[in-house]
């Protein structure tokens, strides 16, 4: 008997189909090695040996792999095809000591019957380049976080963290909020011409006045506006030239792990761990080829799929004449991955309705859409420019250009849809007299650049070169967790009092955490490793010493009250002392100085406080007050100033619940 080990038990069910008796599929139930929870588990000064342990969690899962290891002729490693895959087979190898017994390792992209018995053909070794990138990231990211965590403790406020990539995430989005928050909107004025052939009415644009081409701001003023209006009253208007082009649009690349994950979010509001989770249910499942990746690779196989069913749903002038192929940008792609496609691309997505979540259908439905597209035709469409001449009462000549844009032919937006703006317009002959409807001025404004939502987040950290493929979610996960950022209602990212105080500290004392070129080449670095360019040692040696030397420095010249707290001229209800402004992960707030004989706290808003101050004694011991506080994860509650004294407390305002009585 054989035992194949894969990460996950839906991926073990999903194997164990297509293997016969001689196999027998067991499920590791992710890590089962990491570096201590409670301590650092780096010794820095033995050349950052990792001290790896079992985890509490994976004990009985290892015993269990133990036992069923030594029965087996041979262990066959089956874990994702990444960095992460590569350093779980790894640690398996060691936590259930396989060093001396007949092992395999095996890799695929998708989880069909001829992936896997391709895999099954051609095993290879553990490749240690892939365990020291993981190792070194692993790492690095303990080193940041297990020291720089306690530092933001000690000097801001318990509960804090930081993180390379996390910490790159947060200023771009304080960064961000920065612009919208300084931004001055400038205006600016467009000259509109509505005429009128026929029954059909169509627009132009004032694009030249004399032999000056009109910039945005080339009308700044309603009275400059207003000043062409009156000038072009009364006059003749005529078609001068008319352009018609043929302008082609061309499908996109196959989905990326980042594209795969911005696109869910527009189409469906998806965020990006949501993606992630669903597309592991489909590629565990034998429905898509693995969803962590950065290739815009297809298999000829896929690709010669593809053609098959795009003739048979939408016919021969739908076909291509030779594979479109796509060169992937990113210098860390791997090309023996592939880009995120299905499995099986006459698996059309109606047909699996029953089979599929409504959740699991929408993701592959836009996956398989969008691979199809990738080798079908461009559209085409026919663009027409119009300009339209006049001459106003100052004998100063003036350019309108009219635009259309009609969809000739379909091509890939027959099976995968996008915004296209068709304008219709009338057939028009050169030197025809047009008859004007109506002219007017319209006035805008600048706007200030969007905040981030998830998608356009990732979009940035990808350009910049920051993060992976397995990065990305977890990213966005933890900034919102730790609270450094929030979404509002439009899920856009706004970063909370606390993200913005932590981001400007670690801006200012800890300079390359949080500097975008500096993450940038560090994770060229770990892909150097990853290609056996680099040694990872040298890597952390050439990051940790600086770092640890700033944060020593750091430690002994920062204080809490430079930092985290603001003194103020009042003074607290309870006690008389004076009250200072704190910070906590859920932001600010006001508390007194008498702490911890007196535990009096308030919010910072005006309103709120007054809430607070009138809702009066405790009802059970009579002594404190009633006061209103949040519980680890933010909820609000109101409980007694006498706390923990007395232990009164309730999640409804008791204000309001006395007034719902009343009522």
């Amino acid at each position: 008997m054989k035992l194949v080990i894969v990460e996950s038990p839906t991926k073990a069910k999903t194997i164990s189909q297509f293997l016969g008796s001689g196999f027998k599929v067991e499920s590791s139930y992710g890590h089962v090695r990491d570096l201590p929870e409670k301590k650092l588990g780096v010794d820095t000064e033995k050349n950052f040996e990792p001290q790896y342990v079992i985890l509490p969690k994976a004990k009985k899962r290892v015993a269990e792999l133990k036992s069923a290891a030594k029965k087996s002729e041979k262990v066959i490693l089956a874990t994702d095809t990444d960095r992460e895959g590569e350093a779980i087979s790894w640690h398996l190898i060691n936590a259930l000591g396989l060093e001396k017994k007949p092992y395999e390792r095996i890799v695929f992209h998708e989880i069909t019957k001829s992936a896997i018995e391709a895999a099954l053909a051609a095993p290879r070794e553990i490749d240690m380049r892939l365990v020291d990138a993981q190792q070194a990231r692993r790492i690095l990211d303990r080193l940041v976080g297990y020291k720089l965590s306690p530092f933001l403790w000690k000097k801001v406020a318990r509960g804090l963290s930081a993180g390379r990539v996390q910490s790159v995430a947060v200023r771009l989005v304080v960064e961000r909020e920065r612009e919208v928050l300084s931004f001055k909107p400038e205006e600016f004025h467009t000259i509109l011409a509505k005429f009128l052939k026929n029954t059909f009415e169509f627009s132009a644009q004032l694009i030249k006045i004399g032999k000056d081409k009109l910039e945005k701001f080339s009308i700044m003023t309603d009275a400059e506006a207003q000043k062409i209006v009156a000038d072009l009253k009364n006059s003749d208007w005529n078609v001068e030239s008319i352009i018609k082009k043929e302008m082609r649009r061309q499908p996109l690349a196959p989905f990326t792990t980042s594209t795969l994950q911005q696109t869910a979010f527009s189409k469906f509001g998806f965020g990006a761990k949501q993606t992630m989770v669903i597309a592991q249910q489909l590629y565990e499942t034998g429905f898509i080829t693995y969803m962590r990746t950065d290739s815009f690779n297809l298999s000829g196989e896929s690709i010669a799929a593809a053609f098959k069913e795009i003739e048979k749903i939408f016919g021969k002038k739908y076909l291509l004449a030779n594979p479109r192929i796509f060169k992937t940008k990113s210098k860390s792609a791997q090309e023996a991955h592939e880009a995120v496609r299905p499995t099986e691309p006459d698996r059309n997505p109606d047909s699996l309705k029953d089979k599929l979540t409504p959740q699991q259908f929408k993701l592959y439905d836009l996956i398989w859409r969008r691979f199809l597209a990738t080798q079908m035709p461009t559209a085409i469409f026919e663009a027409t420019a119009a300009d339209i001449s006049t001459e106003g009462k100052s004998k100063e000549n003036y350019i309108f250009r009219a635009t259309g844009n009609v969809l000739k032919f379909d091509g890939f937006l027959k099976v995968y849809p996008m915004k296209t703006a068709e304008t219709e317009l009338p057939e028009l002959l050169e030197n025809e007299e047009l008859k004007l409807k109506e002219l007017k001025s319209e006035q805008h404004f600048t706007e200030p650049p969007a905040r981030y939502n998830e998608a356009s987040l990732i979009k940035a950290l990808e350009e910049h070169g920051i993060g992976r493929p397995s990065t990305y979610a977890p990213t966005m996960a933890t900034i919102q967790a730790r609270r450094y950022v929030l979404k509002d209602e439009q899920k856009r990212l706004r970063p909370t009092d606390i993200g913005i105080l932590v981001n400007d500290l670690l801006v200012k004392h800890f300079p390359k955490v949080v500097d975008i070129e500096f993450t940038a080449r560090m994770e060229e670095d770990l892909d150097d490793i990853a290609d056996g360019k680099k040694k990872w040692q040298p890597v952390i040696k050439e990051f940790w010493v600086p770092f640890k030397e700033n944060l020593d420095k750091k430690s002994e010249e920062l204080s809490k009250e430079k930092i985290a707290i603001e003194k103020t001229e009042l003074k607290c209800p309870l006690c008389e002392k004076d009250l200072i402004i704190r910070m906590s992960r859920y932001g600010k707030f006001y508390a007194c100085t008498g702490f911890p004989a007196c535990k009096y706290t308030a919010p910072l808003d005006p309103k709120e406080r007054g809430e607070q101050e009138e809702l009066g004694p405790c009802s059970k011991c009579e002594t404190g007050r009633i006061v209103r506080r949040r519980t680890k994860k933010g909820r609000t509650f109101w409980g007694c100033s006498n706390w923990p004294k007395c232990d009164w407390a309730s999640w409804q305002n008791p204000v309001v619940k006395k007034e719902n009585q009343k009522e």
